[in-house]
């Protein structure tokens, strides 16, 4: 494993090598996670991507860091260690919470330059103009856990550790305060096309919600569905991989397409 290279290398984690000139695949952890996550899916993408697994503060290596504030500022701070390097071909990918911030990533990118956004991949969760009241951030730690524990996408060793689980919570809390007080500010749409995977029994996201990601940009927009709930992804790592392939495969042709 190695962090990315650079000033802001604490943001990222590089865990496979890629070949000269692959387009960046940025991957966004949900709420609560870290990196690691998305160390099968670096490898299964590797060589042909060069995956950038996000890192946020306040867990694991950046414990001691001050903890999200918001999802705005996440994003800006995100923005700039993500332009710290020369402009480069990017794809964002991020989910639940990470899909979000991978939208407003997105935004900033377009709005700003830095880097030529090929397209989004959002994963578990409803677009962002879709508003839903969520409180989970203000229950008791009991009340986080029991959320978590329902999700089934955290390692159940954690749950029995009483000291690794209250080291987490904090991270976690502050993760569901911003992505819960988060709130959708209607804009231009992003130019780059959108996919969004989602799980057929996810009780956190509708089927019509995940596809009411089309709405959000003027590009073009494809929806895949999978068995499975809110972490839907890690009982298809393969087909989430295909999937993932055939739609930066798609970015870069239309990408090519628009150009002179």
């Amino acid at each position: 494993m190695s962090a990315a290279s650079g000033k802001h290398d604490t943001w990222f984690r590089r865990f496979q090598s890629a070949s000269s000139g692959a387009v960046k695949l940025v991957a966004l952890p949900h709420a609560g996670g870290s990196a690691p996550y998305f160390l099968p899916l670096a490898r299964a993408l590797a060589p042909e991507l060069d995956v950038l697994c996000v890192q946020y503060p306040g867990r694991q290596d950046r414990y001691r860091e001050p903890l999200v504030e918001s999802l705005d500022s996440l994003a800006d701070q995100l923005y700039d260690a993500l332009t710290a390097e020369p402009p480069q071909q990017l794809v964002l990918f991020g989910h639940s919470m990470g899909a979000v911030l991978a939208f407003e990533l997105g935004r900033r990118i377009e709005r700003d330059g830095g880097g030529e956004l090929l397209g989004v991949i959002a994963s578990g969760r409803r677009a962002p103009c879709r508003h839903r009241e969520e409180t989970v951030h203000l229950r008791d730690d009991d009340g986080l856990v029991g959320e978590i524990r329902e999700l089934s996408g955290t390692d159940p060793g954690v749950f029995d550790d009483e000291e690794l689980l209250r080291m987490v919570l904090p991270a976690l809390r502050a993760d569901y305060r911003a992505v819960e007080t988060y709130r959708y500010q209607p804009g231009e749409p992003l130019r780059a096309p959108i996919s969004t995977l989602t799980g057929e029994s996810d009780t956190r996201v509708t089927l019509e919600e995940a596809r009411a990601w089309g709405e959000l940009t003027s590009g073009s927009f494809q929806f895949r569905s999978f068995p499975g709930g809110h972490f839907y992804l890690n009982g298809h790592q393969a087909a989430v991989t295909e999937a993932i392939r055939e739609s930066v495969a798609a970015f870069r042709l239309a990408a090519a397409s628009a150009k002179p």
